[in-house]
């Protein structure tokens, strides 16, 4: 397949850029592990996300209820925000603010023995309300005390995960879910009335787009607040299972924006809440932690299209999740096993993480946008592209002839990732898939996960500057045109050596 675009100055585009909104982490206490802290600095260093959303707030492991009684004293509560603090300030250490997801619940306080995950997160009602809502209020006191209000006013705060899912709220119990979307409510808007608060955090399947329709009637009849709506979206189907790991076909990047604009449409059917915020709070191709496709430069190009159309049709985005440090079904002992990060775990990068770089690098006007490119117009004159070739049936090559209207000398600074130039995946398997890296292996696999990169010269044409670029089957590619002023030190002669 070949495709033409010329460009003609002043042309403009839709293109609504929120790839660096959010990101998604595992449960909040993992912070507390070195690689984890590794992980996150490399991939913020690249992409630079403003906020981070993750499970777990007050679930035992982060240890903020605490109780006291029998055989020892009188039963008494208090709370313990050690590991909070430390959570709290490495995010800010690292240029995020938290987008606050309320839950689990305590153990202490849960209604009944159900749990989720390896970790055990207790995904129940609260047996004492109150006791719950004290809870949250204590909480945010002790945010607003150590970050100052201001601050801690500006961070989104969502009511709980996914609740249509019985393993994530017991029963999938939608009253009890709307109950405790008011009483949590009300209980944040006690200590922090400009708080965004939000809901309903549902995932996708049937039933779930009018999950969102019942949330806004009950805040509706209620006069709760509701700042932004909450949802997920993820594109697995059919799913297989060999062992622990599960394999299973895409939907298209079509079908998941359809069905983010139908729950776009629901939320503007009520006048009340007519044009609020709906936020992506999590998305990924597929929703299991060990599912290989998230490993692979098929995902990388997957995302790639998705960025350049989520802004289109919500507020903003979270990709679950940075890094491979997760637990949810069990601590992973390969450095490849599925995980839904960016960043394997040792520090490798995986192709996805190189497709939320280059659209968290795209600044500028939008000057045309198609299914394989965007490409905007950059305030030094130059221009820059995101291109891909996503192969979700046959696998074939794309050539793009690009045309910009730059006048005089420019080159072409080239990233490429594709199967063959970035793919640390295909370094591993052929190095026999060994759980355990020796630091050699360790350092080659580093290298690998980065792109080629190269520089070209573009043909000079009456429409401008000329770039023909062949994108192999689930090839990603960043291009930055620059303009070319020559300074040479006089004597120096390249091409003594180089012709």
């Amino acid at each position: 397949m070949r495709k033409e675009i010329v460009l003609r100055a002043g042309d403009t585009a839709p293109f609504r850029n929120l790839t660096n909104y959010c990101v998604g982490t595992g449960r909040l206490d993992l912070a507390l592990h070195a690689e984890y802290q590794s992980q996150l600095s490399a991939v913020q260093n690249l992409c630079h996300f403003r906020y981070i959303r993750g499970h777990g707030l007050f679930s035992d492991q982060m240890g903020i209820y605490q109780e006291w009684g029998p055989p020892f004293a009188e039963k008494q509560q208090w709370y313990c925000f050690t590991y909070l603090d430390r959570v709290m300030d490495a995010y800010l250490e690292n240029g995020l603010e938290p987008f606050l997801e309320i839950g689990f619940m305590p153990e202490k306080l849960s209604s009944s023995d159900q749990t989720l995950f390896y970790w055990k997160a207790h995904t129940v009602p609260p047996k004492d309300p109150e006791e719950w809502c004290r809870l949250v209020r204590e909480t945010l006191k002790h945010l607003v005390h150590r970050y100052g209000r201001e601050r801690v006013e500006t961070w989104p705060c969502e009511i709980w995960n996914e609740p249509n899912l019985p393993g994530f709220w017991e029963k999938a119990d939608k009253p009890a879910y709307l109950e405790l979307y008011r009483i949590t409510v009300q209980a944040i808007r006690e200590v922090l009335p400009a708080m965004r608060v939000g809901g309903p955090a549902i995932c996708g399947g049937t039933g779930s787009q009018q999950w969102i329709s019942d949330f806004l009637a009950f805040c509706r009849d209620r006069k709760l607040p509701v700042d932004f709506v909450t949802r997920h979206a993820y594109m697995g189907q059919n799913p297989e299972h060999k062992s622990r790991y599960l394999y299973h076909k895409m939907n298209s990047p079509d079908v998941l924006i359809a069905e983010m604009q139908e729950s776009r449409n629901i939320i503007d059917s009520f006048p009340e809440f007519k044009g609020i915020p709906m936020y992506i709070t999590e998305f990924n191709t597929s929703y299991n932690p060990f599912c290989p496709i998230h490993d692979t430069n098929l995902n990388a190009v997957t995302c790639a299209a998705l960025l350049s159309r989520l802004g289109d049709v919500a507020d903003g985005y979270s990709y679950w999740t940075f890094g491979d440090v997760f637990e949810e079904q069990g601590i992973p002992n390969r450095p490849f096993h599925g995980g839904f990060g960016m960043m394997a775990n040792g520090l490798v990068p995986k192709p996805t993480l190189w497709a939320f770089s280059f659209f968290a690098g795209l600044r500028g006007e939008c000057a045309f946008r198609d299914d394989h490119a965007v490409i905007v117009r950059r305030e030094d004159g130059g221009y820059e592209a995101v291109l891909w070739n996503l192969c979700e049936g046959e696998k074939e090559p794309v050539t793009l002839d690009l045309t910009f209207p730059v006048e005089g000398d420019a080159a072409a600074l080239l990233e490429r990732v594709d199967e063959e130039s970035c793919n640390p995946l295909a370094c591993w398997h052929r190095m026999g898939e060994p759980a355990d890296l020796t630091e050699e292996q360790l350092s080659f696999l580093r290298a690998a996960g980065q792109p080629a990169r190269s520089v070209l010269v573009p043909e000079k044409t009456k429409e401008g500057a000329k770039v023909s670029l062949t994108l192999a089957p689930n090839a990603l590619l960043r291009l930055r045109l620059l303009p070319v002023v020559p300074s040479s030190d006089p004597g120096y002669d390249y091409s003594w050596y180089c012709d």
